[in-house]
């Protein structure tokens, strides 16, 4: 009995050791599986790249075309979204915990009317990056509606190693000195060398790390706390790098 208990647990461990080391896919690459496997184009340019026809997402965001499937993104680049904390919780003396969905009601006659807003990022981690709100009466479709819309407001930003520090040319980080401002928040975003890291907030190195920047200084002034406004102030810096000759 002993012999058969002891081959058991050997046959159990191997078994164990097997699976661990088979790679594991992940959720993201499984939903992004799902998505491609039941899509059915709806428009022109949807047809066009699932046919062949479009093979470079650079002509279509050149083109100027309006994009109204996420699909294509989803088809053309190995994209991955993030949640940004734009909401906290109820706690004593508001020392609630920060979370992804911001809840706010809307008095009527019939009652208070709860919706949810969610923030997303999506990117490549190779320079396309994007960011999108959405907003539901409950959390589950308001984080597919910010993935995507973050996925069809996707934009191309220009990277490179412009720090003084660093003599490689590799595009690690980004060209220039830049500044974005949205609302009150205005942020400063300037070139690191190789092996800094991302030297900003934990929200904002959600953006950087999507959009494929690994070293970077930021600055920041004004409301910091508005999640949202520092945000896009980000993605307005970034967009700027673009007209840098």
């Amino acid at each position: 009995m002993k012999e058969k208990q002891e081959n058991v647990t050997e046959e159990v461990l191997i078994e164990s050791v097997k699976v661990a080391e088979e790679p594991e896919t992940t959720k993201e690459e499984s939903e992004r599986d799902k998505i491609l496997n039941s899509w059915v184009p709806k428009t022109e340019l949807g047809k066009e790249v699932l046919s062949g026809k479009i093979k470079n997402i650079d002509d279509i965001l050149k083109s100027g075309k309006k994009v109204l499937e996420s699909e294509i993104f989803d088809y053309m680049l190995n994209l991955k979204s993030d949640l940004l904390m734009i909401g906290q919780s109820k706690g004593k003396f508001g020392g609630g915990k920060r979370r992804n969905w911001k809840q706010t009601q809307k008095k009527t006659i019939d009652g208070n009317i709860i919706k949810f807003s969610v923030m997303a990022v999506s990117g490549d981690e190779n320079g396309y990056i994007g960011i999108g709100i959405g907003k539901a009466k409950e959390t589950l479709p308001s984080k597919e509606k910010a993935i995507r819309k973050a996925k069809l407001n996707l934009q191309k930003i220009t990277r490179g190693c412009g720090s003084f520090d660093c003599s490689c040319s590799n595009p690690h980080s980004i060209p220039a000195k830049v500044i974005g401002k949205c609302s009150s928040c205005r942020i400063i975003l300037m070139p690191a060398p190789e092996g800094t890291g991302l030297v900003a907030s934990d929200e904002l190195k959600k953006i950087l790390r999507l959009a494929g920047i690994k070293d970077i200084y930021s600055k920041t002034f004004g409301q910091k706390r508005s999640t949202i406004n520092l945000a896009r102030a980000c993605l307005d810096a970034l967009n700027k790098l673009n007209k840098i000759k």
